[in-house]
């Protein structure tokens, strides 16, 4: 109801803003007046108006001062800006800076309601879709974050504290637990909403190639750049920007990368001017921060610049709770994606899922029932659907094999494909190999065939790039931590 609506008019001429404050009373709102620009910054924290009417012309702060200090505390308020006839390029700035309009004085009144009853229902709507979004998280739904259990809530709860604002957000958890859900969700519920969503894995590109693709760069600035080109950040100006694996960055760049998010400007590779930026950063790592910081990896004044809110996922392991609604959603997605009237998973199914360590975590989960949906015949999904049913039977009487390891994931059927490709592109390979050498050979020899050519490596291996990526970073840190002579020690 409109007299539910707060209303701050923050006017320096006394009985201009004595008759805009009775006026609008008048119309059923609740409001309060500032004199200054200072003077309404604090209201705005002890009045939390839904729309402020403001000045451009203010003492002590200016009106686009006061907007810059609401927009950069993520204050929830809608702002009108009251210009006079000389300032329409300081109004159209505004605009610029995130208000909602402007308006020319003398204020023309009818026109004046017209906007803030506009604004009233699109402020209800929203306090509406609010409601619906907390019901939906009671339900275990946030966005594309799904989960009913305690640590998934508790993810949910601090997606929605950090969405409204522009804070920095670290998001931390292992492969496959949803880091850039996480992300795109926060940035789907921020007021950014509309602007770019990017996001880029520094892991996934070249040293030489990450400074060019953050910052972008100047025709002529290196060989081969034979024309201007925009970076990252340029593209999520007024949006977001998921920096995917933060610590995989040099520490050289890193300290580029904070004195572009602190300076909120960058120069372009070569370039010689500086670009204004409005992005709002957020930072995603499987790492432990405090173990990255220690080695190096990871630069402590970053961390902290960064570190405004911190989001950690849980395993699938430690949210197991989730995992019939993360099944269920999953059915639903595939069902539909490959037209297929398959209803859900059996009893038995569902419990050789929940049997499973699940080193892959969710997105693990997800590829698996992707498989069984494509697979199956019947309407629901059964064991036999899964790959390598004998790893994923349920539980019984009968005494379990000893386990090889979290990275053993459907160890008889990945062992029969890599032993199968090996014969094929890599002709000569003694079988009987630890299932994790095999993979290793078979990987850099794919590599190989491949050109060198990473992403057409992974997608003949049928893996994300990411995932080779990883690989061969842990095949590198193996190689160099051997002692000569000696083969790098199997993983536990």
């Amino acid at each position: 109801m409109l007299n539910a609506k707060r209303i701050l008019v923050a006017e320096d001429h006394l009985r201009t803003r004595q008759a805009w404050a009775e006026l609008i009373a008048s119309w059923g709102f609740k409001v309060e007046a500032a004199e200054d620009g200072q003077r309404a910054i604090d209201l705005i924290g002890s009045f939390e108006p839904h729309i402020v009417l403001l000045d451009l012309k203010l003492p002590v702060k200016d009106g686009l001062e006061v907007l810059g200090e609401i927009r950069q505390r993520g204050l929830p308020c809608t702002t009108i800006m009251i210009s006079g006839e000389g300032d329409i390029p300081d109004a159209v700035q505004a605009i610029k800076l995130g208000a909602y309009d402007y308006l020319r004085k003398p204020v023309d009144p009818p026109r004046l309601r017209q906007m803030l009853n506009n604004l009233s229902e699109h402020l209800a709507m929203s306090e509406e879709n609010q409601r619906l979004r907390l019901r939906l998280m009671g339900a275990g739904e946030l966005g594309p974050i799904i989960g009913q259990s305690q640590a998934m809530r508790r993810v949910m709860a601090l997606v929605e504290q950090a969405a409204p604002s522009s804070a920095s957000v670290i998001i931390q958890g292992d492969s496959g637990t949803g880091k850039e859900i996480v992300a795109r969700t926060i940035h789907e519920l921020s007021p950014r909403r509309n602007g770019s969503y990017v996001a880029i894995n520094c892991a996934a590109l070249p040293e030489g190639l990450l400074e060019s693709e953050l910052f972008g760069h100047e025709r002529g600035a290196f060989t081969g750049a034979d024309q201007r080109r925009a970076g990252c950040f340029e593209l999520a100006n007024g949006g977001t920007l998921l920096l995917d694996e933060i610590t995989e960055m040099k520490p050289e760049l890193q300290a580029k990368l904070l004195r572009v998010i602190e300076d909120r400007k960058l120069r372009r590779v070569g370039g010689t001017s500086n670009i204004a930026l409005n992005v709002r950063v957020l930072a995603a790592t499987n790492r432990d921060l405090a173990e990255a910081i220690r080695q190096g990896r990871l630069r402590e004044d970053l961390y902290y610049r960064l570190n405004v809110f911190t989001i950690a996922l849980p395993r699938l392991e430690e949210r197991l709770d989730d995992l019939p609604v993360l099944v269920d959603h999953f059915v639903r997605e595939f069902a539909r994606a490959n037209s297929k009237q398959v209803s859900g998973v059996d009893n038995a199914c569902l419990e050789a899922l929940k049997a499973r360590p699940w080193p892959g975590n969710a997105r693990e989960l997800r590829n698996v029932i992707e498989r069984a949906v494509i697979v199956g015949t019947g309407p629901v999904i059964t064991v036999k659907d899964l790959p390598t049913a004998g790893a994923l039977t349920a539980p019984t009487a009968q005494p379990a094999a000893p386990s090889q390891g979290p990275e053993t994931s459907f160890a008889t059927h990945a062992e029969d494909s890599a032993r199968s490709a090996l014969d094929s592109q890599a002709p000569g390979l003694p079988v009987g190999q630890p299932l994790r050498e095999v993979e290793r050979q078979l990987i850099l020899k794919t590599l190989e065939l491949a050109g060198g050519n990473r992403v057409r490596a992974a997608e003949i291996l049928g893996i994300s790039p990411k995932t080779l990526y990883n690989k061969l970073g842990r095949y590198q840190e193996q190689s160099s931590s051997a002692k000569p002579g000696t083969e790098p020690a199997d993983e536990a």
